[in-house]
């Protein structure tokens, strides 16, 4: 079963009102991205004590999103203390979205379609102009979905086809900016994005017979008593490369991988393992990525992303596949598309450096706690998948503004404790293990996959100790583990895979 390979999925919140109980903790993070070159034009208002609410109720341009805000009583949501980001279309806008949509007014929307409005133009940090970059904005919005940003000269587009026309105008618990347009909630997952453009026929076709298609379609499941968002990445060929090369059925294109056409839905098959190799297992925007590896859905290769003067894709000598900008950073419901220039070959790119993080799970990320507050467990054999502990209890610790964790979380543990993390598949090769860890003066011994590997003594070096080296000829999952020999505290932050040359 294709949907077997969905492993890892990034954080959803449960509903709109735990937006509510945690906005105050919310930490803006300003991103260093590529912002546009004009200097922006701030709108002036008469009073920074107006929240947004006030602001909106003030002006008589914005009477129809403001009946909009009383009609699902989210008007209160823009009247706490935030911070907030509000993209606020005008009337105009709003009378151009009816005429869209076939309708007269926003009554005429199930007051859960109005729910979804405005929260889709909700953003629960300030984000200013100047934050804002070719890729997506960093935080979701209110349905939990990403905001595409990207330029025309000086001018802010996002979500592919509304523009910031008035910016930065603030307020005592955000920010507003006016818009050109609606944004109207992204509906579509990212293969039905592909499947209703005809420039992808031949891809679209390929996702279908390998039968990723299916996984690729899914954007919720249940989990526990939540439910859970998937996120995904496409990189897409369009039918004009295929044709460069000659290519102009999907037969044709089955011919340069295979002749085993009654297994494409076979891992092994070269086909699928081409059509599989254009899809990534978390959601990538232009503005997420940097130099490094990004695994593909079924986590048994990746692909070398280099990012310098262009973004380049399994760079080698030179040569390299690039993404075409206008037509990537596509949204959809449950990740992105981007078109890529040229074919992109199954690589097995050389092992490079990796750093993972302890706290980088997918069952741990569901809890309401991740990345906002502490958080204790006590069944060390149950409560994780791929985490397991000995000892009182394993605590999820967060410090905010921790420059030295990434995340600014790790898992910590006191007293006498054990604890286990199974790793993502780690390519094949010859690595350095090192970890990112605070002992407290603690001695301790490693276990790699059963195997004793290190005993780190309390005058060792906490970060650069070796823990082991390996040469692995496969790739696949580690189990690492970590034995307290005396009592004290545990803080640890991430593994650390360093090659051997």
């Amino acid at each position: 079963m294709i949907v077997k390979k969905i492993k890892k999925y990034t954080d959803m919140k449960n509903s709109v009102w735990n937006i509510l109980a945690w906005s105050s903790k919310i930490v803006a993070v300003l991103l260093l991205l590529n912002s546009c070159t004009q200097e922006p034009i701030l709108w002036k208002i008469d009073s920074n004590n107006q929240v947004i609410t006030q602001y909106v109720e003030a002006n008589e341009e914005f009477s129809e999103f403001n009946g909009l805000l009383e009609s699902t009583q989210l008007n209160s949501l823009l009247s706490v203390r935030g911070p907030f980001t509000l993209f606020l279309p005008g009337n105009e806008q709003m009378e151009a979205f009816y005429a869209d949509k076939g309708i007269s007014s926003y009554l005429d929307l199930s007051e859960e379609l109005q729910k979804a409005l405005v929260l889709n133009h909700v953003i629960v940090a300030q984000i200013e102009t100047g934050d804002i970059g070719l890729g997506a904005l960093r935080e979701v919005n209110g349905i939990g979905d990403y905001i595409v940003s990207e330029f025309e000269g000086s001018d802010i587009i996002i979500n592919k086809d509304s523009k910031i026309i008035k910016r930065d105008i603030r307020t005592s618990n955000g920010v507003v900016h006016h818009i050109s347009k609606v944004l109207d909630p992204v509906t579509k997952s990212v293969y039905e994005v592909l499947a209703d453009n005809p420039d992808y026929l031949l891809f679209t076709e390929g996702l279908e017979l390998t039968g990723i298609r299916d996984t690729l379609q899914t954007i919720t499941f249940p989990y526990g008593n939540k439910i859970a968002r998937t996120r995904f990445t496409i990189l897409a060929v369009s039918d004009a490369t295929f044709n460069s090369y000659g290519i102009n059925t999907i037969e044709e294109l089955i011919a340069q991988y295979t002749t085993s056409t009654d297994s494409l839905t076979y891992i092994d098959n070269p086909f699928y393992r081409f059509i599989e190799y254009h899809c990534l297992s978390e959601t990538y925007y232009l503005s997420d990525l940097e130099t490094a590896l990004y695994p593909i859905l079924s986590y048994d290769n990746n692909l070398l992303i280099t990012v310098d003067d262009d973004y380049k894709i399994n760079l080698v000598e030179d040569e390299y596949t690039g993404f075409v900008i206008e037509t990537s950073n596509m949204p959809g419901k449950n990740g992105t598309v981007h078109t890529v220039n040229d074919m992109l070959p199954v690589y097995f790119p050389p092992t490079t450096k990796i750093e993972w993080e302890t706290t980088d799970h997918f069952d741990l990320k569901q809890g309401d706690y991740y990345l906002k507050e502490y958080a204790r467990f006590f069944d060390g054999e149950n409560d994780f998948a791929n985490i397991k502990w000995g000892g009182d209890y394993l605590l999820y610790y967060l410090k905010i503004n921790a420059p030295t964790q990434w995340n600014q979380d790790c898992l910590a543990m006191s007293g006498w404790w054990w604890c286990e993390v199974t790793t993502p598949k780690i390519m094949k090769g010859k690595y350095t293990l090192t970890s990112h860890l605070w002992q407290n003066q603690t001695e301790y011994a490693v276990y790699v996959d059963g195997v004793n590997t290190a005993l780190i003594k309390r005058t060792d070096p906490t970060i650069t100790t070796p823990w082991g080296e390996f040469d692995w000829t496969t790739t696949t999952t580690h189990k690492v583990k970590v034995v307290a020999t005396s009592p004290g505290l545990l803080f640890w932050d991430r593994l650390i895979f360093t090659p051997i040359r």
